[in-house]
């Protein structure tokens, strides 16, 4: 009887040893699991609610030195191929614009329903599981555990990167990959907070405002987002800044120097703002700018902004210069930070960098240096933005490597 070994089991690795047993009914499989439980990540998806995947499935929303690799990959496992599947498990779904949800709104609830198929599959769990080394031989693998050794005909590592270690991904993947033989794109926090040197909004520590953030690394804007901007006493987090968070830490990698710009007032260009400041002025002469801003921004942030612009918080409306103004509208328009770091892989969401795509086949996940072996989720050189598409990879690379193990004789 074949033998097929998952390392891992998260969301890749849960779904790669179904898709095997469905295909081939004859398999034995055995999932190793460091943790004490499988899918703790899972739970921790979507807030706790767990974003399935997104109907607005493309290409241009991952990131890979090999994106023609991931564009073949959500080819052959997309959007309407994960509905089926969790549908498959009795999952029923729901949608928040082009967000896919259990409608439970529990992801505990989709990780029972995997753990149920497994059972009803006849899938082996072992938990507490630690995989030191694997080594191919004659006649497939010998794996070695923290327990013993056991011998697989097809190993499937689904160890996750090293995002949310406490969370069962540390790393290990990458060292049993590279053991054999694969080689490494550098790894970097990603969809991750970051740390702003000289933080000039500490003092507006938990607020959240609309803006726009675009990312400046080596002198040249990268990347841009809009949405919820969240103020912190290290920096700035937010899903807009988790959007751009990959391209700094790349930069800080390579020792770039890294800022992002935040346009507090997305909505108005600045020669509007300026217009409407000017307006703004008729009746208001006498009051002082604090109270003058008041009814446009944040409270916390008034004091932030007189700041950088280099007006007195009591200072009269009357009393102020054009250039004042356009100092003003600069500090809420153009307001530049330094990035000093993001917060470290514990606190990402996902990992930017992994094992190179190139080593592998786009269609099965199987190495092309070592029949046999099929590496997938979040282990590869291949990561989303927010929204389900980290999840939509782990299900879709899961799924494909699943079902190319147990097919292959």
């Amino acid at each position: 009887m074949k033998k097929i070994a998952v390392i891992g089991g998260g969301a890749s690795g849960l779904v790669a040893a179904i898709a095997a047993a469905r295909s081939n009914p004859k398999v034995q499989i055995t999932i190793y699991e460091q943790k004490d439980s499988v899918g703790k990540k899972i739970l921790a998806t979507g807030n706790g609610r767990c974003n399935l995947t997104n109907k607005d499935m493309k290409s241009s929303y991952y990131r890979s030195e090999n994106i023609p690799f991931v564009e073949e990959v959500l080819e052959q496992f997309g959007y309407e191929d994960t509905i089926r599947f969790f549908s498959s498990l009795g999952l029923m779904v729901k949608e928040r614009g082009n967000y896919v949800y259990p409608h439970s709104d529990q992801a505990s609830t989709v990780l029972e329903l995997l753990k149920l198929e497994l059972h009803r599959l006849g899938i082996k769990i072992l938990t507490g599981v630690q995989v030191t080394d694997i080594t191919p031989i004659s006649s497939g693998f010998m794996i070695k555990l923290n327990t013993g050794k056991q011998k697989a005909d097809a190993v499937i590592l689904a160890c996750g990167g090293k995002a949310s270690s406490k969370l069962g991904s540390d790393g290990s993947g990458y060292t049993l990959a590279k053991g054999l033989g694969h080689t490494m794109v550098p790894v970097v926090p990603a969809l991750v907070q970051l740390k702003v040197r000289k933080n000039p909004f500490a003092k507006a520590a938990g607020v959240r405002t609309d803006a726009s953030v675009t990312a400046i690394c080596d002198g040249k804007a990268i990347a841009s987002d809009r949405g919820e901007l969240q103020l912190t006493a290290y920096g700035i987090s937010g899903i807009p800044v988790f959007q751009i968070s990959r391209y700094v830490a790349k930069a800080l990698y390579l020792k770039q120097n890294a800022k992002v710009k935040i346009d507090f007032l997305p909505e108005m260009s600045e020669n509007e703002f300026l217009s409407f400041l000017l307006e703004r002025k008729e009746g208001r002469e006498q009051m002082t700018c604090a109270d003058y801003l008041l009814g446009i921004f944040h409270q916390k942030l008034i004091p932030r902004f007189l700041e950088q612009a280099r007006i007195r918080m009591h200072t009269l409306v009357q009393e102020l210069s054009e250039t004042q103004f356009k100092s003003l509208v600069q500090a809420v328009k153009q307001n530049v930070v330094l990035i000093d770091t993001t917060n470290g892989f514990d606190n990402a969401q996902v990992c930017a960098g992994g094992i190179s795509t190139i080593e592998l086949s786009a269609r099965t996940m199987e190495s092309r240096y070592i029949k046999g072996l099929y590496l997938t989720g979040e282990l590869l050189d291949a990561d989303g933005i927010c929204g389900g598409y980290n999840l939509q990879w782990a299900w879709a690379t899961g799924y494909l490597a699943g079902k190319a193990a147990a097919d292959t004789q």
